[in-house]
């Protein structure tokens, strides 16, 4: 029986999330290695949630060190369909204020040490990805946001950079001029392997300040970013409630089949290795094949 059903991902400032009741810690180990921090099992609005602190409660982690595959992995393992991340981005457009959250449809890949696929090893799989977030839960979060009081734009594109080091103002001015809308380190990795997962994915994305190419940046003070991430914060714990209230029972998008095309390898020439590793996202297809 599942342990959670809806997964939320908690981002810089967000390390736990009030509210929850009947809470316990699970300390998991998957196939990937160890997620970022146990996950923290409880109820939201009757639901059943598992929050995970993705750097690590005290910020620990850089995002190049991150093991995406484990923390998405170990959702998996506890029953979760759906996550709902959390991410404090900075804004490319003068139109996406500090204190605002956008909820970006589409992603932009400038990283460049990551492992992002649960494959390879003896088994190929290619998802679609063209559109990487899922329709229904993001119209949930808009719902939520409206909700909560909280100006949330649907739409526009998150570049995920590598990191740590923030961008260059040449960097930055590219971004723009290529119509980018956020940018921060974290959220595209996690959307792949959602995919892959068969786990419905959406990105918060909290915008912290304006990114280095505005004229106003470089007066901004270290004080000023700690105040807006702690009200990003604060926000963001009123929007996951409403979307967790409002989240349908059921799923109506394709998330939940992403791989039924997907894998091209001869079922007979994946190793049992291979297979075991992957059993929760393998199972209902190698079996299905068999039948």
């Amino acid at each position: 029986m599942a342990q959670a059903e809806i997964g939320i991902i908690g981002g810089s400032g967000l390390y736990s999330m009030p509210g929850l009741c009947k809470v316990k810690e699970v300390r998991l180990k998957t196939s990937f290695g160890k997620p970022s921090d146990a996950y923290v099992l409880g109820t939201l609005e009757d639901r059943k949630v598992a929050f995970l602190a993705r750097h690590g409660r005290g910020h620990r982690i850089l995002p190049s060190e991150l093991n995406f595959r484990a923390n998405i992995y170990g959702f998996k393992q506890l029953g979760v369909e759906r996550i709902v991340s959390i991410s404090a981005v900075g804004s490319l457009k003068e139109e996406h204020k500090p204190l605002e959250f956008v909820i970006p449809d589409q992603f932009f890949d400038r990283t460049r040490h990551r492992v992002d696929t649960f494959f390879g090893n003896g088994i190929v799989a290619h998802i679609a990805f063209a559109d990487p977030i899922c329709p229904q839960l993001a119209q949930a979060v808009e719902g939520a946001c409206k909700k909560a009081a909280v100006i949330g734009k649907r739409g526009g594109t998150y570049v995920c950079m590598e990191g740590p080091q923030f961008s260059t103002k040449a960097e930055s001015n590219v971004y723009r001029r290529w119509g980018m809308d956020v940018i921060g380190m974290t959220n595209l990795q996690e959307a792949k392997l959602a995919r892959e997962a068969e786990i419905c994915y959406v990105t918060v994305a909290m915008v912290t300040d304006y990114d280095c190419w505005h004229p106003h940046h470089d007066s901004v003070t270290v004080d000023q970013i700690v105040a807006v991430l702690l009200k990003n914060a604060e926000n963001a714990t009123r929007v996951v409630r409403e979307t967790v209230s409002a989240m349908p029972k059921d799923r109506a998008c394709k998330c939940g089949s992403s791989l039924a095309h997907a894998i091209l390898t001869d079922r007979s020439k994946i190793p049992t290795a291979t297979r075991q590793r992957l059993k929760l996202i393998l199972d209902k297809y190698l079996k299905a094949k068999k039948a």
